[in-house]
């Protein structure tokens, strides 16, 4: 190949990456309002079920409604904040039998891919960490929009033994369930329109 044609190559590969760059949209981030958003988590204790929150969280949402497959959804929970309302019980929650916050001070969900199920609605499967420990998670998510924001809801169940979280004499789900629901409200701006 002599320089001219080699010249000529390279000039058809930049012209074609150049175009697959302009094709390629940047996916618009969208900002969490936190004032707005809540994190709760409901257990069973003794058969009794007891409500809990998360208070501090932060998320990274870019993904276009109208076409979600490109887009993605990262979450950071500080587990340093978890409360029950019950300053004994939250006394305990940051040490090692429960979130041990000192050693895994954030529980992390990954979006993997993001699936439009139609009316508002999502299917998004990722990855969740907490203490250490990670596993698939699906996640259903309803996102409603007025003046300008959008907020997303949804619940999910996990179980907190798969985690760690409650180790020890605390293994024992008659006394505390495995089972635990959270439910979740983001509102977030700039989120495209659905």
């Amino acid at each position: 190949m002599n320089f001219h044609s080699l010249g000529r190559h390279l000039l058809c590969a930049a012209m074609l990456l150049a175009a697959g760059a302009a094709g390629a949209e940047p996916v618009p981030a969208a900002k969490l309002l936190p004032a707005l958003c809540q994190i709760v988590f409901v257990t069973r204790q003794m058969g009794v079920p007891v409500e809990g929150s998360f208070k501090k969280f932060d998320a990274q949402v870019a993904f276009d409604p109208r076409k979600p497959e490109g887009g993605s959804v990262a979450l950071q929970i500080d587990v340093g904040s978890a409360s029950l309302g019950i300053p004994q019980s939250d006394a305990e929650l940051p040490k090692p039998a429960w979130f041990d916050s000192h050693r895994f001070p954030k529980a992390e969900f990954q979006s993997n891919t993001i699936k439009a199920l139609g009316g508002g609605r999502f299917e998004i499967a990722g990855r969740l960490t907490i203490k250490g420990s990670t596993t698939d998670l699906l996640v259903p998510v309803e996102i409603a929009q007025s003046n300008g924001q959008s907020t997303a809801t949804g619940s999910f169940t996990i179980q907190r033994l798969a985690y760690k979280i409650g180790d020890g004499e605390w293994t024992d789900t008659s006394m505390v369930a495995d089972d635990v629901q959270v439910r979740f409200k983001l509102v977030l701006a700039g989120l495209g329109p659905l």
